[in-house]
């Protein structure tokens, strides 16, 4: 797997919401590393993305309350395990599940298994709140998918935490997640 600085030479046979990314990342002046790969759909295929990004990837998971009039997406470390009832505390919501697959597009652009930070440019309503585990941001990287599962990024966290976000119009709730069982 090759490592490349920035957007690909030639965007042709990408999905349009791919180099949408791209471009919005090239506007606000971000540099970022890529990889191109197959669909990332086993752990095995993710770790050999996160050996050429050198970078664990995050675990992006969309979320909703049982009434689906709040969402949430969820950027916490690859490797620590998800438990709804420690983010449900946190965050003053009872009931979490993941959302569905067309929520996803219609939020935030994104078919299931794309899940990244970067479809918050595509939620100009803003009705999908951030939550970023703190482990995430204490790291200087964050790898995410550019809306697509066929490429990863590495991009600085201080980057999606400084320009990125405030373009959108984000903000977002640091978390505590142990994982544990």
């Amino acid at each position: 797997m090759e490592l490349y600085k920035g957007r690909p030479e030639d965007c042709t046979g990408r999905l349009p919401r791919e180099v949408r990314t791209y471009d919005y990342l090239d506007e606000l002046g971000i540099a970022y590393e890529r990889a191109d790969h197959e669909a990332a759909n086993t752990m095995e295929a993710c770790k050999a993305v996160d050996d050429a990004l050198g970078v664990v990837m995050c675990k992006n998971l969309f979320l909703c309350n049982r009434q689906k009039t709040k969402f949430y997406l969820l950027l916490m470390p690859g490797d620590k395990k998800f438990k709804t009832k420690e983010l449900s505390a946190q965050i003053n919501s009872s009931r979490l599940s993941f959302a569905e697959a067309e929520d996803m597009v219609k939020y935030l652009d994104i078919e299931p298994g794309s899940v990244s930070v970067m479809g918050l440019m595509n939620d100009t309503e803003h009705a999908v709140q951030l939550l970023i585990d703190e482990d995430v941001l204490s790291d200087a990287y964050i790898g995410c998918h550019p809306c697509v599962n066929t490429s990863s990024m590495k991009i600085p966290t201080a980057e999606i935490v400084e320009k990125f976000l405030p373009a959108t119009g984000h903000t977002y709730q640091t978390v505590h997640l142990v994982g544990e069982d």
